[in-house]
């Protein structure tokens, strides 16, 4: 293990990092001894190097995820692999401090926020466990002469290419749904957080689930991601990032064995506000919906509506409940909004700000960088905006959002849709007929009301329009790693003699 390991001190706790590659069962480095560095966003210097993954060292995470396909996880009973994610599930409970802290160090979000991930992990594992034993076909009666039924089987091999905003829940939420249907996996983390998913492989070892099974690789997309994406072994695909990615993706998926895909991508989801609404519990949810994880969710709130009969006072209303968001190290108990993940992400945001400002917009908060050091920046609202506005009609992904003033519901709804993204919006009323009336209106996977960001295990989640296709969670996401087989058996004599 010389190498593939070190420990690291974060300011709640000292752990032993993994940081070679995970695949089948051991850990290794990458076949060209390559590494990189992963980068502390709240102070902007190094945590560790950690052993990058090329297409060869994927080419042998597929080998294996392979052979434990066919051999060993075939003859693992439906009831086992609930159990081994079960023991997963608690094992993550078990290390939450560990899980969070490395969360907070590498990704850069509030520890107290990072728990909450670690419990929604261990959660989701859990209910997939459950899941393993309950996943079966139909009977399906045609004649007298036949029997017929249904078998949902497992899809293969699973490449799963996760994000940088959620690690671990993303981790969670990719292997969960595809173990329990008796899949196996390669995982690719993402180059900015590679550390939480590599100690989340250790625990895999713990929970008894076989070598092979889950492969777990860091490497970056143009090199490991493209090789997982064209990789003609394995049978289905799954990621979550931007739609720009996602679009590469799906192209490499059909050029190569036309693998099955799922994707979960972007979004600019509108939070509508009626004159109606609670306007104090609407403030703390739409709070809640655009600078919550700094603004780095698919799902943000980052359009929002509010009408004409309570716009003032909202803004007014807004901009005070914005400035008690506290902004800082993300290992103090009081914070709320970390920094961004890495440069890259803090110089994109911070030129849309500018955008925003140079095409008239008017900053009624927040617009510029907090502090001096790591890639922190003030929540920010936009007023006076337009529809075909830059910040308007683009994924910021960060802590920025729009306010904008409506009359009527036809309105609102009509400037809502008006995107190429679809993954989720929220309508915020008192009113029953207009909740129902506009949610079914709405093109988005999710619509919320009278809150936001309430995401549960048990309920998909997913895109329209250029937000995705598939839907993860709940029951929904067995069908992504599933393929159905049809079985006809003929109980009479020959019909063409």
């Amino acid at each position: 293990m010389s190498g593939l390991t070190a420990k690291i001190e974060t300011p709640s706790i000292t752990y032993e990092q993994p940081l070679g590659l995970y695949i089948d069962g051991k850990w290794v480095k990458g076949t060209e001894g390559k590494t990189f560095e992963t980068i502390n966003p709240t102070n902007e210097k190094p945590i560790i190097a950690v052993h990058e993954a090329g297409p060869d060292d994927v080419d042998i995470a597929v080998k294996a995820a392979r052979k434990a396909l066919n051999g060993v996880w075939a003859e693992t009973l439906p009831s086992a692999r609930g159990q081994m994610l079960t023991k997963l599930a608690d094992l993550f409970d078990e290390h939450v401090d560990t899980l969070a802290a490395i969360e907070s160090l590498d990704n850069g979000k509030a520890l107290s926020m990072a728990k909450v991930d670690v419990g929604l992990s261990s959660g989701c594992l859990r209910y997939y466990g459950g899941w393993a034993d309950k996943i079966h076909g139909k009977v399906i009666d045609t004649d007298p002469e036949s029997f017929n039924y249904t078998r949902h089987e497992p899809v293969g091999v699973c490449g799963q290419i996760i994000p940088w905003n959620f690690p671990l829940l993303m981790w969670a939420w990719k292997i969960g749904p595809a173990l329990a249907t008796g899949n196996t996996v390669v995982l690719k983390t993402a180059e900015q957080t590679p550390l939480s998913a590599l100690y989340a492989a250790t625990l895999v070892e713990k929970a008894g689930i076989p070598a092979g099974v889950v492969n777990v690789i860091s490497g970056f997309g143009k090199t490991a991601g493209a090789a997982i994406a064209s990789h003609m072994d394995i049978d289905k695909v799954a990621f979550t990032g931007s739609t720009v990615t996602g679009r590469t993706i799906l192209q490499a998926a059909a050029k190569s064995n036309l693998k099955k895909v799922t994707l979960e991508l972007g979004g600019k989801s509108p939070n509508i506000v009626f004159n109606d609404a609670n306007i104090e519990d609407a403030i703390s949810w739409v709070n809640f919906g655009i600078f919550f994880n700094h603004g780095q969710c698919c799902c943000a709130g980052s359009r929002i509506y509010v009408q004409s009969g309570i716009y003032d006072k909202f803004i007014e209303s807004f901009k005070a409940r914005t400035a008690k968001n506290v902004v800082g190290d993300p290992f103090a108990a009081d914070t709320f909004q970390g920094p961004q993940v890495s440069k890259l992400q803090y110089d994109r945001i911070m030129s849309y700000i500018q955008s925003g400002k140079e095409s008239g917009a008017k900053v009624e908060t927040g617009g510029e960088r907090h502090g001096n050091e790591g890639y922190f920046i003030q929540p920010t609202i936009f007023s006076g905006v337009s529809e075909d506005m830059k910040i308007m009609q683009e994924e910021i992904f960060g802590p920025v959002c729009t306010i904008s003033k409506f009359e009527t519901e036809d309105e609102v709804i009509k400037r809502g849709n008006e995107t190429t993204y679809g993954l989720a919006a929220a309508v915020h009323t008192t009113n029953l007929n207009t909740a129902l009336r506009v949610s079914n209106a709405l093109k988005a996977g999710t619509v919320w009301v009278n809150c936001y960001n309430m995401l549960s295990y048990q309920v998909p989640f997913g895109g329209f329009k250029e937000s995705g296709i598939g839907r993860e969670l709940g029951k929904y996401a067995l069908s992504n790693y599933t393929q159905v087989k049809a079985v006809r058996m003929r109980l009479g004599g020959a019909l063409f003699g």
